[in-house]
């Protein structure tokens, strides 16, 4: 058997039948009726046997034989399987698509900023970014590889570590020099507390109350505020002036470093229990493009 001749041929032959019509089956092809009806006759010459019922009226033209009916669904399965062996070709490649799941802040604050470096070096991948607060089925929804925030366990996934996190609270500049008088963690009692609920369900997020009790600071109100439930937010409404920030070390560097932001009170440090990871699944370790984009990450993480 011809296999490039005759696979075109089964191609004509499960799409015909599917659609019951030669024409139908050519559009989807992307060739010409006769095409398709040339490609079954030359599988039903080799066969030595018909493979339809033909009709010339009626809304159905073309009725495979009982035949041809048995042989479809492992036809049909052959080409599932062929399709996924392309995939398992195109995985040992480092061009192609890259999906990565993070969540918004983080892509915003931290991935985003520095993913130009990849690109240069990898030209080939394309980045394919899936954001999401909530945890996401790396299999069902084609997940390469992501960063989750937590204490570095996932059921399926293997964790490396980026980079752990430390909290501390956090102003513009203006705020600063207007109120004059938060020189010691007391005066956040006269201040409006911004909070961050993104990671309210996880135990060991760090809260203001967290803060306050390791800072020794008594008579303010912790659950007081603004409250954002989104880290990226929490930030931008501290850089607008609207109160002080608990900010997450990770998220807050490049407007620490930019001064759109000032740490205040940095000689009282709280590291959070929490940590970044690289997350993927075992048996796509070592597929070049995931090796690669990880490497990366631990690099900028570095």
């Amino acid at each position: 058997m011809k296999s490039p001749v005759h696979l075109n041929a089964l191609r004509a032959f499960e799409a015909s039948a599917r659609h019951q019509s030669f024409s139908a089956a050519a559009a989807e092809l992307n060739v010409t009726p006769a095409a398709v009806g040339q490609l079954v006759r030359t599988l039903e010459e080799w066969l030595g046997m018909p493979l339809f019922h033909r009709a010339t009226s009626g809304p159905v033209r073309l009725l495979p034989t009982e035949t041809a009916g048995r042989a479809l669904p492992d036809i049909r399965a052959g080409f599932d399987r062929l399709v996924l062996g392309l995939e398992r070709l195109k995985e040992g490649s480092a061009s192609g698509v890259l999906t990565v799941t993070v969540s918004p802040a983080f892509a915003a604050k931290w991935l985003l900023p520095r993913l130009d470096s990849f690109q240069v070096a990898w030209p080939d991948t394309d980045v394919r970014l899936d954001t999401s607060l909530k945890p996401v089925d790396f299999v069902a929804q084609g997940i390469d590889i992501g960063v989750r925030y937590g204490v570095g366990s996932w059921p399926g996934l293997m964790a490396d570590k980026l980079m752990d996190e430390e909290v501390y609270p956090v102003c513009s500049p203006k705020l600063l020099r207007e109120h004059r008088r938060l020189q010691k963690p007391n005066d956040l009692a006269r201040e409006t507390l911004i909070h961050d609920l993104s990671m309210d369900d996880h135990t060991g997020f760090p809260t203001w109350e967290a803060w306050l009790r390791k800072a020794g600071v008594t008579g303010v109100a912790s659950t007081r505020g603004m409250k954002i439930n989104n880290s990226a937010a929490v930030l931008q409404a501290a850089v607008e002036g609207q109160g002080v920030a608990l900010a997450r070390s990770v998220m807050a560097h490049d407007d620490l470093a930019t001064g759109r932001l000032v740490r205040l009170f940095p000689e009282i440090t709280f590291a959070s229990p929490l940590a970044y990871y690289a997350v993927y699944r075992a048996e796509c370790s070592s597929l070049p493009k995931l090796v690669a984009f990880r490497d990366w990450l631990l690099k900028e993480a570095a």
